[in-house]
This record gives structure tokens, C-alpha cells and sequence, in this order.
């Protein structure tokens, strides 16, 4: 077994103004909708895979304005915004990254989950959310075949 964390990619983040005509492009790709959800009226997400138990992409669009979605918008277009990595240990993952001297910054800790991203300032260009599912994510939300990567948490296992 590594001594590095698990980590897998969870899903890749599309910057849209609006999800319902983004996702036809989706659809037509073969994808079905898994979710969609607010986050406190500030945008909407929604996860798509292609029917394979693996590969989503996800749409984000504002709901309201002057958020870091519409900022966003307004400065680059539509199009790719981030790549997130599920990762079964956050604290040792941002440890290891602070270690090859990235920038770990907005980490947030939720009743469900944690986050914290790897800004674009990188070397890749990227934005990298990290993200670590805690057990009360899937309480009262679709079946985890639709939540996660394989219908499981990644765990380090």
C-alpha cells in the first residue's frame, strides 16, 4: 500500500449561464442526469455520467448575481472551471501538497463533506477542488450509485 492518500477524479466542472441548454450538449453525448441541486440560491449544479458507473462531468450556473460563478462568467465565458478530486483524507492530501509548495486555500469543513482547492496560480493552470465525502453525505439525497465514482466513497482501504 502507498504511503500517499487515495484520490481519484470525482468529476469535471462546466461554467454555464444556464444548465437546462447546457445539457443538451450532454445528452447528446449519451449522458444521463444524476442531481441537481442549489447551493443557497447562489447557483445550481447538476452531475451527468455516461451510464458506466465512472465518468461525470457537472454543470454550474449562477443563481444570483455577484457571486464567484457570475465573476467568472463574466471574465472567461462558459467552459471548463475545475477538475475535482475525491480524496479519502484531505488533511493528508493538502499536507502533502503544501509539501511540494502548492497553495492550499478556502478549505471549508461542512456537515457532509470537506473542501479546499489548489488555485490556478499552479503550474498546471488548473483549479483543483479536493473533496472528502464525510458518511452523512448520501442522508437524504439519490442513491450512491448516483453520488459516487463506482456507487462508493473512496476510502483509503
Amino acid at each position: 500500500m502507498s504511503n500517499h492518500p487515495a484520490v481519484r477524479v470525482d468529476h469535471i466542472g462546466i461554467a454555464v449561464d444556464s444548465i437546462e441548454t447546457a445539457e443538451g450538449v450532454l445528452f447528446a453525448f449519451g449522458c444521463r442526469k444524476l442531481v441537481e441541486e442549489s447551493v443557497e440560491g447562489r447557483f445550481r449544479w447538476a452531475q451527468y455520467d455516461f451510464n458506466r458507473g465512472a465518468s461525470r462531468l457537472e454543470l454550474i450556473a449562477p443563481e444570483a448575481e455577484d457571486t464567484f460563478l457570475t465573476k467568472y462568467l463574466d471574465e472567461h465565458g462558459q467552459g471548463l472551471h475545475h477538475v475535482t478530486l475525491e480524496v479519502a483524507d484531505i488533511d493528508a492530501i493538502a499536507a502533502k501538497i503544501k509539501t511540494a509548495g502548492l497553495n492550499v486555500v478556502e478549505y471549508r469543513e461542512y456537515d457532509d463533506w470537506t473542501e479546499a482547492f489548489v488555485p490556478p496560480s499552479n503550474p498546471t493552470g488548473a483549479l483543483f477542488q479536493l473533496f472528502e465525502y464525510h458518511d452523512s453525505y448520501d442522508t437524504g439525497r439519490p442513491a450512491k450509485e448516483k453520488l459516487y465514482v463506482d456507487g462508493e466513497r473512496l476510502s483509503d482501504e
